[in-house]
C-alpha cells in the first residue's frame, strides 16, 4: 500500500526541517535561504504572517473561541512538522558543533569565518547601484561591527535576560537577507552555551532564548521589513559592513586557538564554497521560478 499524499508531504516538510535546522545552527548559511531553494519560502512567510499577537490577549483572556478562529488561519500543520524537522538538526548537530569547536577550534572557526564573508559579500551584491553613501554605510557597519565583535572579550554571563535578549536579536535576523541567527549568538557570546543547553535540553534557557526571538519578531518585524523596503541599498550595505567588521571575533577567537593561516585556510575556502554553493542553487531556483 502507497503512504497517504499527506503523509509523504509531511515526511518532505520534515525533511526540509531538518536542512534548514542544520544550516541555521551554523553560523552563515540562512535557514531562509535553505526554504527558497527547496520552495517552501513562500508558504512559510505566509504561515508567519497569519499569527496574530492578539491571540496571546485571546488566550489569556479564555476567549478560546477567538484563539480557535486565530489558530484556523494559520497553516499549522506545516509548521509544526517544519519546526520538528528543524529541532530534530538543533539536537543532532549542537553536539556535532561542540566536539569540532573543542577538538578543532581552528578548523571550525576558520570555515564559520570563510562562511560570514561569502555572505557578506552575496549581500552586497544585491545593492543594484553602489554610490559614495553605499560605501559611507558600508563604512559605518565595519566600525559597528568590529565594535560589536569586540563583544566577546567580555563576560556579560549567561543569565536568562542576556538570553532573552541574545534570542530577541538571533530570530530578528531571519528576516534580513543572508544573516544567520547563529551568527548572532555567536558575536554575542552565547553560541557555546546555548548549543550545551540544546544539548542537554536545558529548557529554561531554551525557552528564554525562544520567548526573546517570538517578541523580537513581533516588536521589530515590520520595522525591518520597511527600512529595507525604503533604504535597500543602504541597509544591505550596513548589513554587510556589520558581518565583516565582526568576523573580527571569528579571527580572534581561532587564532587564540592556533594558526589561522597555515591550519586553517582550507577550511576558509571550504566555507566560501558554501556559500557560493548555495547562492547558486538559489539563483538557479529563481531563475526557473520553480
Amino acid at each position: 500500500m502507497s503512504p497517504r499524499p499527506d503523509l509523504r508531504e509531511h515526511a518532505g516538510i520534515y525533511l526540509r526541517g531538518l536542512a534548514m535546522g542544520a544550516c541555521d545552527i551554523i553560523p552563515g548559511v540562512s535557514g531562509g535561504t535553505i526554504a527558497l531553494i527547496t520552495g517552501i519560502y513562500e508558504r512559510l512567510v505566509g504561515a508567519i504572517g497569519s499569527v496574530d499577537p492578539a491571540s496571546v490577549k485571546h488566550l489569556l483572556k479564555g476567549d478560546f473561541g477567538s484563539l480557535r478562529a486565530d489558530l484556523e488561519k494559520i497553516d499549522l500543520p506545516f509548521l509544526i512538522v517544519l519546526l520538528a524537522g528543524i529541532g530534530t538538526a538543533f539536537l543532532v548537530m549542537s553536539g556535532v558543533i561542540l566536539l569540532l569547536l573543542t577538538d578543532h577550534a581552528v578548523e571550525t572557526y576558520s570555515f564559520f569565518l570563510g562562511l560570514i564573508i561569502a555572505s557578506a559579500v552575496v549581500i552586497f551584491l544585491e545593492i543594484r547601484s553602489p554610490n559614495a553613501a553605499t560605501l559611507a554605510y558600508l563604512a559605518v557597519g565595519i566600525g559597528g561591527g568590529y565594535l560589536l565583535g569586540g563583544l566577546g572579550h567580555f563576560n556579560v554571563g549567561h543569565s536568562l535576560p542576556v538570553l532573552f535578549l541574545t534570542g530577541m536579536a538571533a530570530l530578528c535576523a531571519m528576516i534580513l537577507p543572508g544573516i544567520s541567527g547563529a551568527y548572532i549568538t555567536l558575536v554575542l557570546n552565547q553560541y557555546e552555551f546555548m548549543l550545551a543547553a540544546l544539548r542537554a535540553l536545558s529548557l529554561p534557557e531554551i525557552v528564554a532564548y525562544i520567548a526573546g526571538g517570538v517578541t523580537g519578531l513581533l516588536l521589530f518585524t515590520k520595522a525591518l521589513k520597511y527600512l529595507l523596503e525604503t533604504y535597500h541599498g543602504a541597509m544591505l550595505a550596513l548589513l554587510t559592513g556589520l558581518m565583516l567588521g565582526s568576523s573580527r571575533m571569528l579571527w580572534e577567537t581561532g587564532s587564540a586557538a592556533g594558526d589561522m593561516v597555515t591550519g586553517g585556510w582550507i577550511f576558509f575556502i571550504a566555507g566560501l564554497v558554501v556559500v557560493g554553493a548555495v547562492e547558486y542553487l538559489k539563483r538557479r531556483y529563481q531563475g526557473t521560478g520553480a
